[in-house]
């Protein structure tokens, strides 16, 4: 599992399923809280992960945004991610 330092974070999919419904998925970190109020910002991280059937997130507070369907994690102090072996996307982490 991969550890990064980071403030948030920012999940989504990032286009159509294959054929088996996984989907591209991608995670962006930020050293900010909400960066999806600033339009200009930049991720720090831009991590993708393809063929994912579920993403799997232990412990954490979210924020889901239905106008874009992502999903926010703020006030992180770290957050570790990795992909299984049955295409889930496992994500956990450490919140201030």
């Amino acid at each position: 599992m991969e550890e990064f330092k980071t403030k948030s974070a920012i999940i989504g999919k990032k286009g159509k399923s294959d054929e088996n419904e996984n989907y591209p998925v991608f995670v962006n970190l930020f050293d900010v809280n909400d960066p999806h109020k600033d339009h200009e910002m930049t991720p720090k991280n831009f991590l993708e992960y393809k063929e994912i059937h579920k993403i799997v997130i232990n412990g954490l507070n979210i924020e889901y945004l239905l106008i874009g369907k992502d999903i926010v994690i703020n006030n992180l102090k770290s957050i570790k991610i990795e992909a299984d072996d049955e295409n889930h996307l496992i994500i956990e982490g450490k919140q201030e």
